[in-house]
């Protein structure tokens, strides 16, 4: 039986996935995670980290966080309440698609995920109130090799669906890109 469906992002290695509930009377059941499912699309290393968030206010974001190598992570996103933008930005130096990003609707009700490959910077937006999302990492977080993008970077030029209406001082004061930033290089 199928578990999961994959879908290829216009970014290389990122990668859509759609998980498949069987449903009843009482609700659904649903594989969230499968080593050897997603060891076919690309994550081989082991999951090393779950982080938990929830995010309160519609419109807000978070983000757009990575992790410099040694500590470059794959990671996998689900929305588990509400609904949010995701987006990922590609930050690998040799990319054909280096600084471009690509956002996905997360959500409860459509059970899809964004697999996120390292040399990846990902953030979001909530499109609802009371936001809950599930991460798995991995790689444990080193603050030391700690990352960002600034969410409104002109560079970037991410279109957040809605107004922003929240984003924390730390994401706020991330610097924008110029032209010594050259990419990650895993």
């Amino acid at each position: 039986m199928k578990r999961f469906d994959f879908f290829p992002t216009p970014l290389p290695g990122l990668t859509l996935v759609q998980r498949k509930p069987i449903e009843d009377s009482r609700g659904f059941f649903s594989r969230f995670f499968c080593a050897e499912d997603f060891g076919r699309v690309g994550l081989t290393r082991p999951i090393a980290q779950m982080n938990h968030s929830l995010t309160h206010l519609k419109g807000s974001v978070r983000g757009m966080h990575f992790q410099y190598p040694p500590f470059a992570e794959d990671k996998f996103v689900s929305c588990v309440r509400g609904s949010i933008f995701d987006v990922a930005v590609d930050l690998r130096k040799e990319s054909p698609t280096f600084l471009h990003w690509h956002g996905e609707i997360l959500s409860a009700d459509n059970q899809r995920s964004l697999l996120i490959p390292a040399g990846f910077a990902h953030g979001f937006q909530t499109l609802a109130r009371d936001c809950e999302l599930l991460y798995l990492h991995t790689m444990p977080y080193a603050h030391d090799c700690e990352g960002a993008l600034h969410a409104l970077d002109p560079l970037l030029e991410i279109a957040w669906p809605l107004p922003i209406a929240e984003i924390s001082e730390r994401d706020r004061t991330h610097p924008m890109l110029n032209s010594q930033f050259e990419g990650l290089t895993l």
